[in-house]
């Protein structure tokens, strides 16, 4: 995490303001922050913060900027190490996880935005995101039926969605429960369904 104090550069000063809206997100509902809020929790005046985003939209896109680049970082390292596509989906599930139980203002922030009903440069960044995430999960499910671990009767766009879903589940769960010590467990077990449901299987 970058340093709190008041002389940082500016893009070290970007940083901490990137990881405070994150941590007020995991501490309260995100639709309740406020740049006041920001300002306080990083011991500066509104004044200052606007010098480095010159509004709360900005803020939010360069959080969400923040986000989709480490997200996608950690799941191509993941996916890198993998021996076959359904190994790699497996690794970026649980990569995918892992992300969210160390970083859960995240995920609370992205459902929060993209429950709006009005369109922004936000909601539209957060649609980029999410079509990124799926067109890379659909392409390991074709690549699967390449190389015969994937049933190639397979619905890859609804196994994507199926995909996501699951995470979004266990990522909602972990929320509810004060002990998060379980929840690589659980994705491992929620992935080894999935596994089954999608692997290819020989007639007898």
């Amino acid at each position: 995490m970058a340093h709190k104090g008041k002389n940082l550069p500016a893009q070290e000063r970007k940083m901490v303001i990137v990881e405070t809206v994150l941590s007020l997100a995991a501490d309260g509902k995100p639709s309740d922050i406020t740049t006041a809020a920001i300002a306080e929790r990083m011991n500066l005046t509104q004044g200052a913060l606007f010098r480095h985003f010159p509004t709360k939209e900005d803020i939010w896109k360069a959080v969400l900027d923040w986000v989709g680049k480490n997200l996608f970082s950690r799941l191509d390292k993941a996916a890198d190490d993998a021996a076959s596509p359904v190994e790699a989906l497996e690794a970026i599930f649980l990569a995918h996880v892992q992300f969210a139980s160390e970083y859960p203002g995240a995920p609370r922030l992205l459902l929060s935005e993209f429950q709006r009903t009005e369109e922004s440069p936000v909601r539209r960044l957060i649609h980029s995101l999410l079509k990124k995430y799926d067109s890379r999960v659909v392409a390991l499910l074709e690549e699967g039926k390449k190389t015969g671990d994937v049933d190639p009767a397979l619905e890859s766009p609804f196994a994507a969605a199926l995909f996501v879903g699951a995470i979004q589940g266990l990522v909602l769960q972990s929320q509810l429960e004060e002990d998060k010590r379980d929840e690589l467990l659980k994705a491992h077990g929620v992935f080894a369904i999935y596994r089954r449901g999608i692997e290819r299987r020989d007639s007898a």
